[in-house]
């Protein structure tokens, strides 16, 4: 047993310190009793219609009508579409992950919710604070990316009514944007409304940009058919940069998959989320890469890679044949995609907020929720206004690789978790200690001691379970150690031959015998009952999830040193918060910890002790 409050000393006082930092919060179960949490529930009122709007809605942005192009001329080539399908499958890796927990744990706070349950405090609240800079500054990034579309609509870029259009502020290098605050503050003012009412006009949106895809696929095939694919015809070939070219683009492409984890932010508000969130993930994912890679094998088979327009792909190429209309529907195609993943940007902010709130490890002032719309609206709130100001007042493109930290350091940490549920699910619970009965806490001591006696007297039973699960930790803990080391190593093209072929040496070892490790021995059997039964279990474990984990390693590693430094300062904001504020003001501050096989003898030890 453990009680962090005991703190005697300077030793004992660190010894807490970084005690708080692994400190995991109990899960809500359908197994057995489980402690009861006195906070506002949201509105269960999502099916997984909804939430294949809300997957697809978030997913599939602007970045294909220009991403296409982008990474054909630079990258792929005619292999366009495998660049795709690569990319969709590395990020169904993630979707696998996040469909378990989800099912397992289904409670607002997505990634921040399952590391706070796996691993601990400490990376749960990075996560969370990741998750509020990506979400912040990707909504913004997006608002500020409408306007100039819906310039076009009207005719140009200085055809949209003055109110709304962009101005320099005199003498500072400043372009304000009025358009995207007000979007911003519309989706805002939608978002209160009510859950289930935001994802039907999310869901209107989506259909009617999932229609101009399709027009773009339908019509774009005919004209292709007629004459000849010519894209496909050249003599450089179907890789012209090579399969190294093609990877490349997965890598970038890759980006436009990360819609999903929405869903899984979703999951309280769900009616039944053992079936639906996984459902609602992976068909929103299948969906997505479905139409991406047709839209690629299209533009392609219009217009040779080499002469696409970077900035306006498809809707240059069909005016090359004659369809200059077609500009116009792909332009309100484009529009209406940005909407809805404005929309979806903003939507799971709030629950980052109140999950945290509810934790203790921000202000109680984002866990309200209103009781007529049952969502959590000083959290919405708060989230528009800061959007919107940002977007108003700054143009955050340069600051996009931000949001890309968030969402892989996110993807690894769910993987992680994974791989902790299946092999070392945590087995103690937490009880709080009130100062009414502190005093009594000996005789919860006592108790755990006679138990503990219990174990021992059980022979080698227990032995072995605790050496298999010690085992388990360290491969984990291997594993993650040799995807670091694998993935810096083969991208620092800079350190010497020597050094660089020695840290793959070293990390491809790690990570081969971490993989042994775990292929070899069993599972633990409380997983069956660690959070809810009977939802989506992740296949291959434990290969799908170290290969998750090493992909999204590698990704981060090369998001360059401009972006680390950024966001290293938001990180650093982010500590100086949890040691002022959330560490102290934890929901865990005053919990003892037992084995959850002990709960039940302990409360009626107490219980008579007490009596």
């Amino acid at each position: 047993m453990v009680n962090t409050q005991n703190e005697d000393g300077s030793g004992n006082h660190s010894w807490g310190c970084l005690r708080n930092l692994v400190r995991r919060k109990q899960v809500d179960s359908s197994n057995g009793k489980t402690e009861t949490h006195h906070h506002q529930q949201l509105a269960k009122a999502l099916t997984f219609p909804h939430l294949i709007a809300i997957g697809v809605g978030s997913t599939i942005g602007a970045g294909v009508y220009i991403l296409v192009g982008t990474v054909a001329r630079e990258h792929s080539g005619p292999a366009l579409a495998f660049s795709f399908l690569i990319a969709g499958i590395s990020a169904a890796l993630s979707a696998f992950c996040y469909a378990e927990l989800s099912s397992r744990f289904p409670s607002a706070g997505s990634a921040y919710h399952y590391s706070y349950i796996c691993i601990g405090e400490g990376v749960a609240w990075l996560i969370g604070w990741a998750l509020i800079l990506e979400y912040t500054i990707g909504g913004s990034t997006v608002a500020r990316g409408i306007s100039p579309n819906l310039a076009m609509i009207f005719g140009g870029e200085d055809c949209l009514p003055t109110i709304l259009a962009r101005h320099q502020i005199p003498g500072l290098d400043i372009v304000v944007d009025p358009c995207a605050a007000v979007l911003v503050f519309i989706v805002t003012g939608l978002l209160c409304l009510g859950v289930k009412e935001s994802t039907f006009a999310q869901g209107i949106v989506t259909t009617a940009n999932v229609f101009v895809m399709l027009f773009v696929i339908v019509v774009g095939s005919y004209l292709c058919f007629k004459t000849g694919w010519v894209g496909y015809e050249l003599p450089t070939g179907y890789f012209p940069y090579g399969v190294d070219g093609m990877l490349t683009g997965s890598a970038t492409v890759f980006f436009a998959y990360i819609g999903f984890d929405s869903v899984s932010s979703m999951a309280e508000e769900v009616k039944n989320p053992q079936r639906d969130l996984p459902l609602g993930i992976g068909l929103s994912l299948m969906l997505c890469c479905l139409l991406y890679m047709m839209v690629s094998v299209v533009i392609v088979g219009l217009v040779p890679y080499y002469a696409m327009d970077p900035d306006t792909p498809i809707s240059s190429a069909f005016a090359s044949h004659g369809i200059q209309w077609a500009a116009y529907l792909i332009t309100l195609g484009a529009v209406m995609a940005l909407c809805s993943v404005l929309m979806g940007s903003i939507l799971p902010q709030p629950r980052i907020l109140m999950a945290m709130a509810r934790d203790g490890l921000l202000p109680s002032f984002f866990s309200n929720v209103n009781q007529r719309t049952q969502v959590p609206i000083n959290g919405t709130i708060t989230t528009g206004v800061c959007v919107a100001v940002l977007a108003f007042f700054m143009d955050v493109s340069q600051l996009a690789g931000m949001v890309s930290v968030g969402t892989l350091v996110a993807f690894t940490m769910v993987a992680i978790s994974v791989l902790i549920v299946r092999y070392v699910p945590p087995d103690e619970k937490t009880h709080p200690v009130t100062s009414s009965s502190s005093s009594k806490q000996p005789l919860l001591c006592k108790a755990d001691a006679s138990i503990v006696d219990k174990e021992n007297a059980q022979g080698g039973w227990v032995l072995n379970k605790e050496n298999r699960r010690k085992l388990a930790g360290w491969s984990i803990m291997f594993t993650c150690t040799g995807n670091f080391l694998l993935s810096y190593a083969a991208s620092s093209f800079l350190l010497p031959g020597l050094l660089r072929y020695s840290l793959c040496g070293v990390g491809g070892l790690l990570l081969l015998v971490g993989l042994i490790v775990l292929s070899c021995i069993d599972q633990d059997d409380a997983r069956h009952s660690f959070g809810h039964s009977g939802g989506f279990i992740c296949p291959f474990v434990p290969l799908l999830p170290i290969v998750c984990i090493l992909i999204n390693m590698y990704l981060l590693v090369n998001l360059g040193a401009a972006t680390w430094a950024r966001v290293s300062v938001w990180l650093f904001i982010g500590v100086l918060v949890y040691i002022f504020y959330g560490r102290r003001n934890s929901s865990l501050v005053n919990a003892v910890y037992v084995s959850s096989a002990h709960v039940q003898e302990i409360r009626r030890t107490s219980g008579h002790s007490l009596a």
